[in-house]
C-alpha cells in the first residue's frame, strides 16, 4: 500500500558545499511538506548500522566512512505518492545520467557524493524515518 511519507537524507557533500537551503527549497517547491527535519552527524557505528543492509557488498566500508564524515540532515517528506514523486525530483543515482532539474544533477559531484538519499520503496521510508526520528508517528 502506498503511503503519503518518505524519507530523504541530504548528504556530507551537499551539506559542506551549502546546500541545505537550495535543496530544501525545491523539495519544497516540488510539493513536499517537511513533516521532521535535523541537523546531525552520524558515527561510523551509526551509519554502518543505517546501510546495515548493503554490509556484504564491497562499498560499504567507504560509504560508511563518507556518510560520516560530515553533517547530514535527515528528513521525513509527506506528499501524495511520495515515494514515487520524490525518487523523480532528486533524479539518478549517478548524476551525469540524472535529468536537468532534479536535485542530483544539480547539486551532486558524483556517483558517491551525489547530494541526497531517498527511499526507494514505503517499507525502506518508514524503516529509515524511523531510524532517525522514532518518535515520529507512523504511516
Amino acid at each position: 500500500m502506498a503511503t503519503n511519507r518518505t524519507f530523504t537524507m541530504i548528504k556530507p557533500d551537499a551539506t559542506a558545499a551549502g546546500n541545505i537551503g537550495a535543496i530544501t527549497k525545491m523539495i519544497e517547491e516540488a510539493g513536499f511538506r517537511i513533516v521532521a527535519m535535523r541537523l546531525t552527524h552520524l558515527s561510523r557505528e551509526r551509519a554502518g548500522q543505517f546501510y546495515e543492509v548493503h554490509k556484504e557488498r564491497g562499498f560499504y566500508a567507504d560509504l560508511c566512512a563518507y556518510m560520516s564524515s560530515g553533517t547530514i540532515v535527515p528528513m521525513i517528506l509527506e506528499k501524495e505518492n511520495a515515494v514515487a514523486d520524490f525518487r523523480k525530483l532528486i533524479g539518478a543515482t549517478n548524476p551525469e545520467q540524472a535529468e536537468a532539474g532534479t536535485i542530483r544533477k544539480m547539486f551532486a559531484k558524483s556517483i558517491e557524493a551525489n547530494a541526497v538519499h531517498g527511499s526507494d520503496s514505503d517499507e525502506n521510508a518508514a524503516i529509515e524515518g524511523a531510524f532517525f526520528f522514532a518518535g515520529i508517528q507512523q504511516y
